[in-house]
C-alpha cells in the first residue's frame, strides 16, 4: 500500500425471576399429586382433613419445602450464574475467552457480573474482553457494565476492564502506523522512482517507493515487497540508513518511516496501476534537482544519506536474527556491524 505525507509516502436490563412460593392453584393438583389409583378412601380423607385448614388459610402454615409439585406456569428455579470461560495472564489479569461468550444478553451480563466479583476477591486487574463481529449485540452491554473501547480489528473490537480502585496501568491501544521507503540505484546511477496516483502535496513529483508494514512483516521485507509491488522490480536488502519519527497524523496516531538501501535483481519495470501513476528509472542528478527535494530538508538529508551508503561513506543498519530469553522468539536487531 502507497504512503502519502511528507514527502516521502504518499438499557436497562430484565431484572431475573425471583425465587417464590407457588401460587395458590393447589387444591385440585395436591389431591390429584398425593393420590393415586391404588389410594385409599381414608388417606384422600386424612390428606383434606390434614391440608384443608392451612390452604384456608387456618392452622399451621406449611413451609415452602414441603411442597414439591410446582403449577406449569412457574418459572424455574434461578440458580448462580456460571462465570466465564477465562484464562490468567501474566500480569495478574484476566483473559476471556471469545469464542465461549452466552449467546443471550441476560446470560451474558449474569456470567460477566459473577466473574467480575469473583476476579476482584482473587485480586486480579485488569480484564480482557474480545467480542467477535458475530457478538457485536454484546459490546453496549459490556460497556454499560464499565468496559472501555482499547482497539479494533477486521472482525473483532478489544474491550478492558481495570479492577482496581487505582489508576489503570493496561497498555494504551496501538498507537504508531509503520512504513518503509526503498531506496534502489542501479550501476548507471539511476534511482528507481515512481509518480503515485496522490492528490496531495507529492502529486506529479518522482519519489522512492513507499508503503506501509503488513502484520508480522519484518520491516526488510516490507521494504523488498513494495519495491516488487510498485514497481515490478525485484531487489534484496542491504542496510537501512534513516528513520522518521513524526506524530499526530492519520487518526492521532504516531508515524514511524524506515528507509532502506536495496539492490536491485532485475531493472524491467512493471507498474502497479491502482496506486502507480508512472515508474522508471531516473538519473541520480535529475532526480535531486526536483523543486521539492531542493526546498526540502528532510527529504534531501534523507536522499543524501542515501547515496553516500550507496558510495560506502555511510555505514547504516544491518538485520541481524537473534533470539530473546524474554519471549522466546526470533526477532530481528538492526545495528551496524562492527
Amino acid at each position: 500500500m502507497a504512503r502519502c505525507s511528507s514527502g516521502f509516502h504518499c438499557q436497562n436490563f430484565a431484572k431475573e425471576p425471583t425465587t417464590s412460593l407457588p401460587k395458590t392453584r393447589p387444591f385440585p393438583m395436591l389431591l390429584k399429586a398425593f393420590s393415586s389409583k391404588g389410594s385409599s378412601t381414608s388417606t384422600s380423607a386424612k390428606l383434606n382433613s390434614s391440608l384443608m385448614p392451612s390452604l384456608l388459610g387456618g392452622g399451621s402454615v406449611i413451609k415452602k419445602k414441603e411442597i414439591n409439585v410446582l403449577s406449569p406456569d412457574i418459572a424455574a428455579p434461578i440458580f448462580a450464574p456460571e462465570f466465564l470461560d477465562a484464562f490468567d495472564d501474566e500480569y495478574d489479569g484476566v483473559i476471556i475467552n471469545p469464542e465461549n461468550l452466552p449467546s443471550s444478553a441476560n446470560a451474558f451480563v449474569s456470567a460477566l457480573r459473577a466473574s467480575l466479583s469473583n476476579w476482584k476477591l482473587k485480586g486480579k486487574k485488569g480484564v480482557w474482553l474480545k467480542i467477535l463481529s458475530k457478538q457485536a449485540d454484546l459490546v453496549p452491554i459490556a460497556i454499560q457494565e464499565g468496559f472501555s473501547y482499547h482497539h479494533a480489528e477486521p472482525g473483532y473490537v478489544m474491550l478492558t476492564y481495570w479492577i482496581p480502585v487505582e489508576p489503570c496501568m493496561l497498555p494504551g491501544s496501538p498507537s504508531h502506523q509503520i512504513g518503509v521507503g526503498g531506496f534502489v540505484m542501479n550501476d548507471k546511477r539511476e534511482v528507481l522512482v515512481v509518480k503515485e496516483k496522490c492528490p496531495r502535496s507529492c502529486s506529479g513529483m518522482w519519489k522512492i517507493p513507499t508503503g506501509y508494514i503488513n502484520k508480522s512483516e519484518d520491516l526488510f521485507s516490507g521494504a523488498v515487497r513494495e519495491v516488487k509491488e510498485e514497481t515490478g522490480v525485484d531487489t534484496i536488502f542491504l542496510e537501512m540508513v534513516a528513520f522518521r519519527h513524526v506524530h499526530l497524523v492519520a487518526f492521532e496516531k504516531s508515524d514511524l518511516l524506515f528507509v532502506c538501501m536495496l539492490k536491485p535483481l532485475s531493472f524491467e519495470i512493471t507498474i502497479y496501476e491502482k496506486e502507480i501513476q508512472a515508474a522508471k528509472w531516473m538519473p541520480l542528478e535529475e532526480f535531486v534537482k526536483q523543486p521539492f527535494y531542493l526546498e526540502d530538508d528532510m527529504s534531501r538529508k534523507v536522499i543524501d544519506i542515501c547515496i553516500k551508503a550507496y558510495d560506502d561513506r555511510f555505514n547504516g543498519f544491518i538485520a541481524h536474527e537473534l533470539a530473546s530469553k524474554l519471549d522466546g522468539k526470533l526477532s530481528c536487531l538492526y545495528h551496524n556491524d562492527y
